[in-house]
Order: C-alpha cells, then sequence, then structure tokens
C-alpha cells in the first residue's frame, strides 16, 4: 500500500490555490483545483484510494470532480454507487450532476447503506421473506419510515403504559417509542438478536434498581413490536438491516446482482456511517474497478446513531493508497492554533500542539466573548453584532450561522423575530423536532380542520386566532383574538362567518385590509367544502400555493413556513404509503393522519429542510445538525456557550448508545468516569468541527440566568474563559 501525504496547501486559502491549477470544464462554472486535488481526479481507473484529512481541506470537492472525470472519461453514470452515512451528505454530488452541461445519458446511485438495503429487500424478497420468519412471505413487504415505526411502536406502547409499565420514566410515549426504536436498530449495527438488548443495558447499569426494570420492560415492548413486523410485513429500519445483512448479503444471486451493476464506487463522510456498512464494502470492494473511500479524521458525530469512525477508519488496509489531505482551504494559522488550545484545556493537556515553531495566538482574531445577564439580552448583543455584518460590511446572510446545543422554540422565535424586524433572511435546521411543533403546520392544521367539518375535529378558539396570525401578513395578537372570538362559529359551515357581517367599529379595529384578506381565505375554503373533496396532502398544495403563498399571506416570504408545508405533505404522503401501503381512502387517511400528528408523533428527516430555496440567508440551527449540514461558513454565533449542552449527552433512559456498541466489553459496567470522559472528548470533537468550518470570526455569547433560570457556568465557558486568562499572561 501507497501512503502520500499532501501539505502543499498553505493556511488560509479560500478556494484558489497559487500553484499548480488546472481549470476542469465539467459544469457551467470553470472550477480551479490545486494540483492535489487533481492528483485524486486524475488517478487511473484501477486505483482504489483511501482520503483522509481533517474538514475544509478539500476532500469532497475532489471526490465530486472525480466524479465529473469519470464521466468524461466515458464510465456510464448509472454504473457509478456514491454511499453515504445520510441523506443530506450526498448534495454536493446531487449540486454538481444537475449542474453538468451535457448529462451522459443516466444518473449515478446516490445512496445510503439503508437505501442500498431497501433497494435490494424490495428486489429479492421472496427469496428470503420466509427464512427471515415473515407470516406472509409471498406479501410483498411494507417498509416503515421513522413516523410510520413510531405510530405502531405508539400502538402497542399505550395499552401498556395503560397497566403500569415505564412508570419512572418522565418522558412522553413518543420519546419511550423512539428509544425503544433507537435499541432495536443498535442491535442490528452491531449484529446481535434483537431480545438481548436489555439484558445487556442491565449488566452495564450501576445505578438505582428501578432502572433495571425500565430496562426490561422495553425488551418485552421491543419484542411485541418485532413479532407484530413479522405477523404484517411491516420493515423497520432494525429489520431491513437485519435481513439484508444476515439473509440477502450472503446469497450470491444477490451479490452478483450489486457486484455486476456498479463499477465505480465513491464512500464519502464514512466515519459517520455504520459498522455493517463497513462490513459490506470491506467485501464488495475488490469487485469494483475504482473507489475513492473519504475520512474525515476528526468526525463521528453521529455516534449516538451507531456511527463508528474507527470500523470506517480500517478501511484504508483494503486500499491500494492512503492518501492525507493536512491542511485547509477554510481555517487560517490562528484559526488551528485556537482549536488546539482549546482542546489542550478542555482536556487537560499541556501544552497545545503547535502549527508553527514559537507562534503566538491573536485570539480577537479568532473569536469574540460577549456576557449577558438574561437570554433577551444575549438575544440582542447577537442581533446587533450579526446586523453589523450585514447592513453595515455586507457580509452575505448566507454566510452566517447562529448555533446552540438545542434550539428551543422560545429561542427559535426571539432571534427569528430580531431577525425579520432587522429585514435580515434566515432559515433554520432542527431535523428531529416534530411537524406539530412548527407554526406553519399548527396553522395548516387548523385549516385543515376548519375546511372538513365532516370529521367533527372542531378547532378551538385559540388555534383560529394562532392559525390567522400565521396565515395572514400583519395580523397581531389583539386583532387576531378579536377576529377570531366574532368570526368564529360552530353552527356555520366550516365554522367561520363573513368578515362583512361584523359591526363597523369592530372591523375599523381589525382594519379592512386584514378583513379582505380574512375573507378571501374564508370562501375559498367554502368553496373547498362545497365542492368535491381532495386528499389531504392535495388540499394543504392547494391552500398554500393558492392562498397562503400569496402576497399578504404569512407564506408568502417565510422560508421555514414553506419548507414545513413541504415536509408536512411529504409525511402525510409517507404516512400513506407506511401505515396503508398506499391501498386506502384517502379521506379516511387524512383524519387518521390529522388525530396522529397532533399526538406529536416525530417527523422523518426530510431532505428539503437541508436545501432552503434561499441559501443566502442566516441559518439557525443545533450545532450538531449544522455539522452534518457539511457547509463552511465566515461568521458563526455560539449562543450559551455556559449551558451543559455542549458537553453532556441527552438524558435518554432507556438506551445508551456507548453501551450497545462493538466496541462494548459484555458485563463492564458504565461508570461516572466513562460518561465524564465521553463528554470531555465529544466536545472537543464538536468544538474542532465548528472551527473548522469558519473561515473568519467566532462570537461566542454567555448568559447568567438561562431560559430555565439556571446560572450555567459549563466546561465550554470555564475553557474559552481559561485561555482567555491565558492568552492576557502571554503563557498559552
Amino acid at each position: 500500500m501507497e501512503f502520500v501525504s499532501i501539505t502543499g496547501l498553505s493556511f488560509g486559502t479560500m478556494i484558489h490555490i497559487n500553484h499548480g491549477i488546472r481549470k476542469l470544464p465539467h459544469m457551467q462554472n470553470t472550477v480551479s483545483l490545486s494540483e492535489e486535488q487533481e492528483s485524486i481526479v486524475l488517478a487511473p481507473l484501477h486505483t482504489k484510494i483511501f482520503l483522509q484529512g481533517y474538514a475544509g481541506t478539500g476532500k469532497t470537492t475532489a471526490a465530486v470532480h472525480r466524479y465529473l472525470s469519470l464521466i468524461e472519461s466515458g464510465i456510464p453514470a448509472e454504473r457509478i454507487l456514491i454511499l453515504v452515512p445520510q441523506r443530506t451528505l450526498g448534495f454536493p454530488y446531487y449540486k454538481a450532476i444537475h449542474q453538468i452541461q451535457e448529462n451522459a445519458g443516466g444518473m449515478p446511485d446516490i445512496l445510503t447503506f439503508g437505501g442500498l438495503a431497501r433497494r435490494s429487500i424490495g428486489l429479492f424478497w421472496q427469496l428470503v421473506s420466509g427464512e427471515a420468519g415473515f407470516s406472509s412471505p409471498d406479501d410483498p413487504p411494507q417498509f416503515l419510515t421513522m413516523e410510520t415505526a413510531q405510530y405502531y411502536m405508539s400502538s402497542i406502547l399505550q395499552p401498556l403504559l395503560d397497566q403500569g409499565y415505564f412508570e419512572t420514566a418522565k418522558v412522553d410515549i413518543h420519546r419511550l417509542a423512539s428509544q425503544i426504536l433507537d435499541n432495536l436498530n443498535k442491535t442490528a449495527v452491531i449484529g446481535i438478536d434483537h431480545q438481548g438488548f436489555g439484558e445487556i443495558l442491565q449488566f452495564a447499569w450501576v445505578g438505582r434498581q428501578d432502572q433495571l426494570r425500565l430496562y426490561a420492560d422495553a425488551q418485552e415492548v421491543a419484542n411485541l413490536f418485532r413479532r407484530y413486523c413479522l405477523e404484517h410485513n411491516l420493515l423497520d429500519f432494525s429489520l431491513q438491516i437485519e435481513i439484508f445483512t444476515k439473509y440477502l448479503w450472503p446469497l450470491e444471486l444477490c451479490r452478483d446482482y450489486l457486484r455486476n451493476r456498479y463499477q465505480v464506487l465513491i464512500y464519502d463522510n464514512l466515519e459517520e456511517d455504520i459498522p455493517p456498512a463497513h462490513d459490506l464494502i470491506r467485501t464488495w470492494l475488490p469487485s469494483f474497478s475504482s473507489a475513492l473511500l473519504i475520512y474525515d479524521l476528526e468526525g463521528g458525530f453521529r455516534a449516538f446513531l451507531g456511527a463508528d469512525p474507527s470500523s470506517g477508519y480500517s478501511l484504508k488496509d483494503n486500499c491500494d493508497r492512503v492518501v492525507h489531505y493536512a491542511q485547509s482551504f477554510v481555517n487560517s494559522v490562528q484559526h488551528t492554533y485556537f482549536q488546539n488550545a482549546l482542546a489542550s484545556i478542555i482536556l487537560h493537556n499541556s501544552p497545545p500542539v503547535l502549527v508553527q515553531p514559537n507562534f503566538r495566538l491573536d485570539i480577537d482574531s479568532v473569536m469574540n466573548l460577549s456576557h449577558a445577564k438574561f437570554v433577551p439580552d444575549l438575544i440582542n448583543l447577537t442581533c446587533d453584532h450579526l446586523a453589523r455584518l450585514v447592513i453595515e460590511e455586507g457580509i452575505p446572510p448566507g454566510e452566517i450561522v447562529v448555533l446552540s446545543p438545542y434550539l428551543s422554540d422560545a429561542l427559535r422565535f426571539a432571534v427569528g423575530t430580531r431577525l425579520s424586524a432587522l429585514g435580515i433572511p434566515f432559515r433554520t435546521l432542527r431535523p428531529s423536532r416534530s411537524l406539530i411543533d412548527e407554526p406553519a403546520v399548527r396553522c395548516l392544521l387548523t385549516l385543515v380542520k376548519i375546511a372538513h367539518p365532516s370529521w367533527g375535529v372542531i378547532p378551538n378558539h385559540f388555534e383560529l386566532r394562532y392559525a390567522l396570525m400565521q396565515a395572514i401578513e400583519d395580523v397581531d395578537l389583539v386583532r387576531a383574538d378579536l377576529l377570531s372570538r366574532i368570526v368564529f362559529r360552530k353552527n356555520v359551515t366550516g365554522y367561520l362567518s363573513s368578515f362583512d357581517r361584523i359591526q363597523n367599529d369592530k372591523q375599523e379595529r381589525i382594519t379592512y385590509r386584514i378583513g379582505q384578506r380574512f375573507e378571501y381565505l374564508r370562501r375559498w375554503l367554502l368553496s373547498y367544502i362545497e365542492n368535491e373533496a381532495a386528499p389531504l396532502d392535495i388540499f394543504i398544495t392547494r391552500l398554500f400555493g393558492e392562498v397562503l403563498s400569496q402576497p399578504g399571506y404569512g407564506f408568502h416570504a417565510d422560508l421555514d413556513a414553506v419548507d414545513a408545508a413541504a415536509r408536512l405533505v411529504e409525511s402525510i404522503q409517507k404516512f400513506r404509503l407506511g401505515v396503508y401501503g398506499g391501498d386506502v381512502d384517502r379521506m379516511q387517511l387524512g383524519k387518521e393522519y390529522l388525530q396522529t400528528i397532533q399526538s406529536g408523533l416525530l417527523a422523518a428527516q426530510y431532505p428539503q429542510s437541508w436545501t432552503s430555496v434561499d441559501e443566502n440567508a442566516v441559518l439557525i440551527s443545533p450545532a450538531y445538525t449544522y455539522l452534518m449540514s457539511n457547509r463552511p461558513v465566515q461568521y458563526q454565533f455560539w449562543l450559551d456557550i455556559g449551558n451543559l449542552g455542549w458537553w453532556e449527552r441527552l438524558h435518554q433512559p432507556l438506551t445508551n448508545p456507548h453501551v450497545l456498541s462493538r466496541h462494548w466489553n459484555l458485563g463492564e459496567k458504565w461508570t461516572d468516569v466513562q460518561e465524564y470522559q465521553h463528554n470531555q472528548e465529544t466536545m472537543v470533537r464538536l468544538v474542532a468541527g465548528l472551527i473548522r468550518r469558519c473561515r473568519g470570526k467566532i462570537y461566542l455569547y454567555a448568559v447568567g440566568i438561562d431560559e430555565q433560570g439556571n446560572e450555567d457556568r459549563g466546561p465550554l465557558l470555564r475553557a474559552v474563559q481559561t485561555l482567555r486568562q491565558r492568552v492576557s499572561r502571554g503563557v498559552h
């Protein structure tokens, strides 16, 4: 095996390199590549390369142009497999493919391991369904999304909760369902029987004994869910992985099909993938004529979902060449030393690794630390600094991200309201958030109730008031409350009476402009009720397109509302396929879906939310979500760095992702020492990932009293303050 270290790039380079540039005519816009990237792009076809490096060193850019070069050389696009651990990480390839001037006549498959497994199961179902234990092996499989899996899991959970199961778990039914499904997924990832996770968790536990009962309850529910799936041909993620790895891949017919279908492999961000994916590639790799495997040295952000960087890194032994990109297109030398110094303080290592002999850190060029007493003060500071960058300095909004460990509704609303008042566009990313928590979705569902009076699901005054504030532009709380109290009538078709019947003094208070817009919306809903009803997804699409997205209505210039409406429509469609297999009266489905989503069902991750229609908008996001978008920016804003959320993992009473891992020694105990060490290493990885994706300055904000009334001084804040003190003393 040949090992090549690439260190020729200079710190601080943005996109163009001062030497060895070759311009490749792949796309509409000419792209400049460095000599090191070109060495990957133009490598001989029959070469398998393991490309490793830190974020921002140009690995994915090289891989995208390697793909384009292969197309130019005559490789059919459909013979190329691009494998990514999460669908969002495939967007650089989608973008490049759509920019090619001349389509080569086909499209590559850009898949996750789960997507590959699902396709294979659909194709070879009849060969394995009986052996896998399904009650109706001749009937087709029904693949479950995260939403529909939770729907079925919740239906199994509810009767047991009524009997006293999970009495000591202080979480709602859907969080319970999510964690039990996660345990099933972990058993598939580490390759153990699905009935074994409860015992493993019990053996590792060292706390109160009532926790053992929670693990036993979770195991019992998981067993019931698996039995139900086998009886009804339902395949959640864990069953898809098990069937593919245990039954399908060992079949010579399946292996021959996949080997003959794909000639070239590009596997990006493999450190974020699960061990079964690495096992598959390890055995499949000799069959590819060409392969490029890409590894981020500081990755592993999806470890809580089963990602295993060490398993992925072992794939380098199966490649012909290992190429190392050591320096960055994004960071300056100051960023690198800032990252090293912060990591050394967090991990209590001294001194930090020097990037140059006798280097001195100019901390003010990299970061700015501000303190606020209360959260509103923090919001004001953040938005003032952000506005100065956008309005006074002309920084594009898309070059700014606002990050926090968790993005609460209150925080998102406060920041969004200030930015809207300043005329600065913004968008948010919260893929694990319930759809019902989105303001636009609550508005749409209230209008759904009004448009379907035969369902008997009557909105209340407060729902209507909130919906009017979202649906009609410039409607404040007072006017929305007055209007909703006057027009809401349970004995009227559609529950809304006409604005024209309101007394003149009340009309003036509400304003005739708002009344005109309300009346148009009311008449549109009434026309829908009086004509033939449409399926729920069609109704929402029409309502959005014909009314709510028009000038004067609330969704017209709201990127988050547009995104939420698109996710809602896709969620309805996937719910229909996942719960009913597509064979259902769509009107019956609408009422069932409405009742289900109102119970708090989590939404699956939809790529639309990661690819906003307007990328030139400030991104407001949880830190880990931003990292998985894999997009560098010029400025980052880290909010409430004293919050423990930057350091500790979410409390999950029914699972432990570190115990349910291939690296866990059965019978070992998970102690506070291990929890502390894990949190330390995780925060270092998080901080490194964020810094490596920042070209300019990082604005850090600490708050005296947080949203919950706590005085937080978490490890990240202490580390930053310690570093500033050392710099001021000249001893960093």
